[in-house]
């Protein structure tokens, strides 16, 4: 039984930053999915699968891992390379090429 430890990426289909402070730790399938012959629906029997902890810090997350025995594996988050611009620089002198639609 291996546990993720991660920060969750911000949904593609919102603007926000809501739910992507804290970490998470997901656990690792243990038992592989398969498809049921009565109805054709994915299922396993591994009930890990669907528990999710949210932990405020990294530091809790891999605190309760150690402190219930768990290995687990931590993944950074990787950071944007988003700046800050103003709707003024489109028209700023010192603009290299020239503005177009």
């Amino acid at each position: 039984m291996t546990a993720r430890i991660f920060k969750p990426v911000k949904n593609a289909m919102q603007s926000g930053k809501a739910k992507t402070k804290d970490w998470q730790l997901d656990y690792e399938p243990e038992q592989p999915c398969f498809v049921e012959p009565l109805m054709g629906w994915t299922s396993s029997g591994d009930m890990k699968q669907q528990v999710t902890i949210r932990f405020e810090t990294k530091e809790e997350a891999i605190a309760y891992c150690e402190r219930e025995g768990i290995a687990y594996q931590v993944f950074e988050p990787k950071e944007s390379a988003h700046r800050q611009i103003a709707y003024a620089d489109n028209f700023a002198f010192r603009r290299g090429e020239p503005w177009t639609h």
